[in-house]
């Protein structure tokens, strides 16, 4: 607006983010489920005297940790969130233009165009949580994986004498020696055919790839506990041949129900090529050395 000032058009500000953003204080997706649609603000256009145009305000999705991305449509990984406070953007919000002062010149004074700024962009995205934790117990329904964690930790987990009595991960914190910790999940039960989505399936098995240690829970009181291990194993195979690369332990629980001619029975055909212990989550039996092969194996 000045006489024969010249160009002096302003740069468009940006759109806004669309970011991800850890928060240890959730531990679920709940409060997106409602939320499909997310949209950050569009970036305001430059004016005269060379001001810039403000910015798109971004906006921040809290997610727990163990949050993962994906593209709703070829199911690329786009984002993982593991730590709290990391940020990632997950969206970007389009580039804003370039006022006419960016384009005069010697032999052309007064240029009477500007570069556009970009479009924003938007797209369909799957959030999935994948419980973070050092140890996680593998087992069938029933196999007293609740009463462990509720022993060991202090999580209080559903229990009952039937199958699928855990529906969700439960995640507990265990004491160890000289105020040291390490975190256990307790995974719902898998079953044979649970990696092609019998009983609770895939709903579960993904937390399992998170876990450092994968623990085996097999009752004393299995009619075959060799083949109740491998068809566990077998399970995991099947979903993700990776987890078969997890460090392993087998524990057998509920030996309290077993006699020891029983017990010494069971130890004969126990596996040879992984550590193994036996416990009672009634009676503690076992708790002090299975808490050490867990630790030495995380060390």
């Amino acid at each position: 607006m000045v006489d024969k000032g010249g160009p002096d058009g302003g740069d468009g500000g940006r759109g806004g983010h669309v970011i991800l953003r850890g928060n240890r204080n959730l531990w679920t997706l709940i409060h997106l489920r409602y939320k499909k649609h997310i949209t950050a603000s569009n970036g305001v256009r430059g004016s005269g005297s060379r001001s810039t145009g403000a910015q798109g305000k971004d906006v921040y999705i809290d997610v727990p940790m163990g949050t993962v991305i994906k593209d709703a449509e070829t199911g690329d990984l786009l984002a993982e969130i593991t730590e709290e406070g990391q940020e990632t953007i997950l969206i970007p919000g389009g580039m804003g233009g370039l006022g006419n002062t960016h384009f005069k010149s010697a032999t052309k004074q007064t240029p009477e165009y500007a570069q556009p700024g970009q479009d924003g962009t938007d797209s369909w995205v799957v959030c999935e949580l994948k419980v973070l934790a050092d140890v996680g117990l593998v087992g069938f329904p029933n196999a007293g994986k609740s009463t462990l964690l509720s022993v060991v930790s202090a999580a209080k987990p559903e229990i009952a004498n039937y199958a699928f009595t855990t529906l969700t991960p439960n995640l507990g914190v265990i004491p160890y020696h000289d105020y040291k910790s390490f975190v256990m999940a307790d995974i719902p039960g898998i079953i044979e055919g649970a990696s092609e989505g019998k009983g609770l399936g895939l709903r579960f098995l993904r937390h399992i790839e998170r876990n450092s240690i994968l623990l085996f829970v097999v009752s004393a009181d299995s009619e075959d506990i060799g083949e109740e291990f491998k068809t566990l194993l077998n399970e995991l195979k099947k979903f993700n041949p990776e987890l078969l690369d997890k460090t392993r332990i087998l524990g057998i629980s509920k030996i309290d129900t077993q006699t020891e001619q029983d017990l010494k029975k069971i130890k004969e055909k126990l596996p040879k090529d992984i550590p193994t212990v036996m416990f009672s989550s009634l009676n503690l039996t076992g708790i002090p050395e299975l808490k050490d092969i867990l630790w030495n194996n995380l060390s």
